[in-house]
């Protein structure tokens, strides 16, 4: 993990993930389909994907992005709202950390690089620390946002004559509403800049290797003691087949299907299928 100094740039720069969205062709690279094995890396993930969401639209100067970058916002929201999601997240950056110091001791790690990785999640750990348990009161207690939340449970229901205030809102300038999401945004990212920072280094603990489905299937045990967050599988991209991923406690199963089209229900392969797989 160590050894790959690009992808080490790249993220100790923080690279801006609606920069990276734009500027990505559909197509380029493998498919990467990943099953989460723990709740905590299901709730990661899911705050992982809202968070892109909504910086993505927050750059956009259309009303409709605005719209969606709200409803990212409103999502994540509920997910902080369950249980001490920041408890969680706490302990993976300790635990992550306490990996990294552990890695010194191999050979053929590159010293500054573990170092900044380690310092940088020091600096995120401190930032969770300083936030505070109820870091999103101030969300939480914003009544502008509370009725859209609550009207966003009906069906068009932020129409705008449910919410005049939220269409009035709409239609300020680009550079006024922007500011008013940022700063929103503000109030969760330290916890969302944590929970990318863990899954990055959680995806770069072990490289994919070669496996072959057999006639479309792979089922593996889990080895004793192993106790992997993910699993990742890649696909090259355009070979009209996709993964569905079932795990359990002791075994995982990787059954490949035919993609069909959309009126058409998915079929088994029946051939034997190369594939990138990664226990992370």
């Amino acid at each position: 993990m160590i050894a790959q100094p690009k992808k080490v740039a790249q993220n100790s720069a923080m690279a801006d993930p609606a920069t990276e969205l734009r500027n990505l062709p559909a197509t380029e690279g493998p498919m990467e389909f990943e099953q989460p094995l723990t709740e905590r890396m299901r709730t990661f993930l899911r705050i992982e994907l809202l968070h892109r969401q909504a910086r993505y639209h927050c750059d956009d100067p259309t009303e409709l992005s605005a719209r969606a970058a709200v409803s990212s916002l409103l999502e994540i929201l509920t997910i902080l709202g369950r249980g001490d999601v920041r408890a969680d997240v706490v302990k993976e950056l300790e635990r992550q950390g306490e990996m990294l110091v552990s890695f010194a001791r191999q050979p053929g790690v590159d010293p500054a690089r573990l170092q900044g990785l380690i310092d940088e999640l020091r600096a995120l750990q401190n930032g969770v620390a300083d936030c505070g348990p109820k870091f999103i009161s101030p969300l939480k207690e914003c009544d502008f946002l509370n009725n859209i939340k609550h009207r966003s449970s009906i069906p068009g229901g932020t129409c705008m004559f449910d919410l005049p205030d939220y269409a009035y809102w709409l239609r300020l300038p680009y550079g006024q509403r922007s500011r008013q999401l940022q700063a929103w945004l503000a109030i969760i990212r330290p916890i969302c800049d944590a929970v990318n920072q863990v899954l990055w280094l959680i995806r770069e603990a072990n490289e994919p290797d070669e496996q072959i489905a057999h006639e479309g299937m792979y089922q593996r045990n889990m080895e004793k003691g192993a106790v992997p967050n993910l699993v990742r599988v890649l696909l090259p991209s355009g070979g009209g087949i996709y993964p569905e991923i079932s795990a359990g406690k002791h075994r995982f199963t990787v059954r490949f299907v035919k993609w069909q089209g959309i009126d058409e229900r998915p079929a088994q392969v029946e051939r034997d299928v190369r594939f990138l797989l990664a226990l992370c």
